[in-house]
């Protein structure tokens, strides 16, 4: 008596063994991803070296700014969800409103996309491979790319700055604010204060 739910005649077949290798990989990656959520520095300097070794590619092989064009908009799209609020104060109700709830109270900026989410090491990565293969080499002229992509780049930033100016919000903290007390002064001070 098979217990694993399968017809009784081995493993299930060759689509079953794919699909558990698939699941047990996929849970191994999530292990690793995990692992890695506290070592931001690391997690950047990692991506750091992808990146040069993407860019140490493209440069190498002079082609391949398709994707690398494909590449900058998606990181163009990661980062501008990076700096949007979870909740779009455009979306929420017309003017300011009084807390209802405890819920309604201010609370500090959310982002829509977080930090370990926009790591994009993956990309990097899937761009990387595809620039072995020679029919993702389309020939075009990289400067017409490369302008549009900081016109769209230019046009999308100003955009989101005028809508953090509109509704005042910051998307960057820089860490927990720090109080000093008043100094102290010291006997030392005050006897070569004394004439």
């Amino acid at each position: 008596m098979n217990l694993s739910g399968g017809t009784g005649d081995g493993d299930g077949g060759p689509l079953s063994a794919l699909s558990r290798w698939h699941y047990d990989a996929g849970q191994r990656y999530q292990y690793l991803l995990d692992k890695s959520t506290p070592h931001v520095l690391w997690r950047w300097i990692a991506l750091a070296g992808i990146l040069l070794a993407y860019a140490l590619r493209v440069y190498l092989a002079q082609g391949y700014y398709i994707i690398t064009y494909a590449l900058g908009i998606y990181i163009l799209q990661l980062f501008l969800a990076f700096l949007s609020p979870q909740v779009d104060p455009e979306s929420a109700a017309d003017g300011p409103s009084l807390p209802t709830r405890g819920s309604d109270e201010f609370r500090p900026f959310v982002r829509r996309l977080p930090e370990f989410k926009l790591c994009i090491t993956k990309a990097f990565c899937i761009a990387f491979v595809l620039s072995f293969f020679s029919w993702f080499d389309v020939p075009v002229f990289w400067p017409i790319l490369l302008f549009y992509w900081l016109v769209l780049f230019v046009s999308t930033m100003k955009r989101q700055i005028m809508h953090m100016v509109k509704y005042k919000y910051v998307p960057f903290s820089f860490g927990k604010q720090r109080y000093t007390g008043k100094k102290v002064a010291s006997a030392d001070d005050t006897d070569t204060a004394r004439p």
